[in-house]
This record gives structure tokens, sequence and C-alpha cells, in this order.
């Protein structure tokens, strides 16, 4: 029983945040954290925020492993990886509120 309430607690709280997590995103193996940034936005009455993030390797060799867009508010805005990605030399990041509120995330990409 206690692994069932386990289990739906987990998925709850995955359910309810807005995080990105794709590929490998910790270090180990070759793979290593070669950018991390804050991205925040305050909010104002009626209006979406939306911000954009472009991350490029200045080589054309290096590929991206994993990307990681955290939410630290646990609001409701919206990350996308719009272009690039899992890959590519490249990722196009897309930050977008919810109506009348801002935002708050984390960014890492690896490599």
């Amino acid at each position: 029983m206690f692994k069932h309430l386990l289990i739906l607690c987990a998925i709850v709280a995955a359910v309810h945040c807005k995080s990105v997590i794709v590929g490998q995103t910790w270090e180990q193996a070759g793979v290593r954290k070669v950018y991390e940034t804050t991205v925040s936005a305050n909010s104002i009455p009626f209006f979406k925020r939306e911000k954009f993030v472009n991350f490029e390797f200045p080589d054309q060799m290096s590929k991206i492993k994993g990307i990681a867009i955290k939410d630290l508010d646990n609001g409701l805005a919206e990350p996308s990886i719009t272009m690039g990605g899992l890959g590519f030399n490249f990722a196009n990041l897309k930050l977008k509120s919810e109506r009348g509120s801002g935002f708050n995330f984390l960014i890492e990409i690896y490599g």
C-alpha cells in the first residue's frame, strides 16, 4: 500500500511542475555542464511574458547531450525547445508565462 501511495505522489508532483528535462543532465562519462543561466520575468497584468534563450557551441563538432529547464517558482509558465536540442550544436528555447504572471527558470545545457 505504501508503495502505491509513493508512486501516486510522484506522479502528482511530475504533472504539477512545468520543467523540461531531456537527455543526460548529470556530469558523468565525458558529459559536462557547458552553460547555466537563470532567466526570469516579472508579471504584467493581462499580458503573457515571453523570452527566448539561444545557445550555440563555437565549433560544429560539439553536440548537446542534455537540456534541463527547471521551473524555480513551480508556476504555470511553459518552457519549450523550439529548434535544435539533443544531437545538435545549438538550441533555441522559448519561455512563456501564463497571462498576468511572471516566471523564473534555471537553464542548464550539457555537452
